[in-house]
């Protein structure tokens, strides 16, 4: 007999946090009876079981009660906070998906279950496709766009190109690392660990990486690094970090270069009004660089370019990835908290619901 009423725990907004990293003080899971039965879905609509939901680093921005020119608004208070995720259909009133479609969406809520207008569905995945189902939310996700957007639509990569990477074992950086040495060029990044600079040199292919938090001097680190990799500049900076990652690399880009500017997480805990500034910009006029903030929204038209590239080098395996997986949405708070730290490898996701 088919399951017409569950209790879906969900996660919601009940206070800003202006500073710091949001912790249950800010974040609080709740219960909700939620009817999956045919008559109370409105036409047009699907109910959805969560399988996996994404954990990014812009969801910290939306909590923080400041409109500040950040790229997203704010989540509301008492309201239920929304993720990229992957789900599983249980009812559908859209002809176009059935019971058990396996979906993609950008604005699932952090939940168990949820019913949501089909519309916002962005495609069906096929489960016998060979791609686990996390890596949707991966390098066939939010970051893996962001950093194909990143290094061939706005770096402009080539054969020869000086490639530095910030947050090189992100969920960003991991992809784009790898998309650079794909296209021909040198590779270097930026990470919070030693054992983050092992992986992305053993596993994801950079050519070398430190380790910020032994680092002192930031600029003197890329001169003593661009010696051996990058005599002659950076070519393209992926910028994930900001603050004074950005003022070291601005005083080593080439003329021409490019800054696709992802994100800024050195930022994110922070007030704007504290944020550290940054002192050199005037190198991007004389230097005539190219600095250009995005947001994959923007890019929606070459969604389709991406996945075609991006599932074959997968199948290939010419990319890879390193994914954390929390078990259980009453992971949320713990797992958002640990993008923020050096721990974290990788892409994180929550497994909400066992796929079959």
């Amino acid at each position: 007999m088919a399951v017409n009423v569950v209790e879906s725990k969900e996660w919601y907004l009940a206070g800003y946090a202006a500073e710091g990293v949001p912790t249950t003080d800010h974040l609080t899971l709740r219960s909700v009876p939620l009817s999956l039965s045919l008559d109370s879905i409105p036409d047009a609509y699907v109910a959805v079981q969560l399988l996996f939901i994404s954990v990014d680093p812009y969801l910290r921005t939306r909590m923080s009660g400041q409109e500040d020119g950040l790229y997203f608004p704010q989540f509301s208070l008492n309201q239920v906070i929304t993720a990229f995720g992957v789900g599983r259909v249980m009812r559908s009133k859209d002809e176009k998906y059935s019971e058990g479609d396996i979906v993609l969406n950008a604005f699932f809520p952090v939940a168990e279950y949820c019913v949501v207008p089909s519309s916002v569905l962005i495609r069906k995945i096929d489960p016998e496709a060979g791609i686990p189902l996390p890596e949707y939310l991966s390098c066939l996700g939010v970051p893996g766009f962001a950093a194909w957007v990143g290094i061939e639509v706005l770096g402009e990569a080539k054969p020869g190109s000086n490639a530095f990477i910030s947050a090189a074992a992100g969920g960003v950086g991991m992809v784009a690392g790898q998309l650079a040495k794909l296209k021909g060029c040198r590779v270097i990044g930026s990470t919070g660990s030693d054992a983050k600079v092992r992986l992305v040199k053993e596993e994801f292919g950079y050519d070398d990486a430190f380790n910020y938090n032994k680092e002192v001097d930031f600029d003197a680190t890329l001169s003593k690094m661009m010696c051996r990799y990058f005599p002659n500049g950076i070519d393209i900076y992926l910028e994930n970090v900001g603050g004074k990652m950005l003022e070291a690399v601005l005083n080593h880009v080439n003329p021409h270069a490019r800054i696709p500017v992802c994100g800024m997480i050195s930022q994110y805990n922070q007030i704007w009004t504290e944020r550290e500034g940054v002192r050199n910009l005037l190198n991007i006029v004389g230097k005539e660089v190219r600095m250009e903030g995005f947001l994959v929204g923007s890019y929606l038209d070459r969604f389709a370019d991406f996945t075609v590239e991006m599932e074959g080098y997968l199948k290939q395996g010419k990319i890879s990835s390193k994914i954390k997986i929390y078990e259980g949405i009453q992971n949320f708070a713990e797992s958002l908290g640990s993008l923020f730290s050096s721990s974290n490898f990788g892409k994180v996701v929550i497994e909400v619901n066992k796929p079959r």
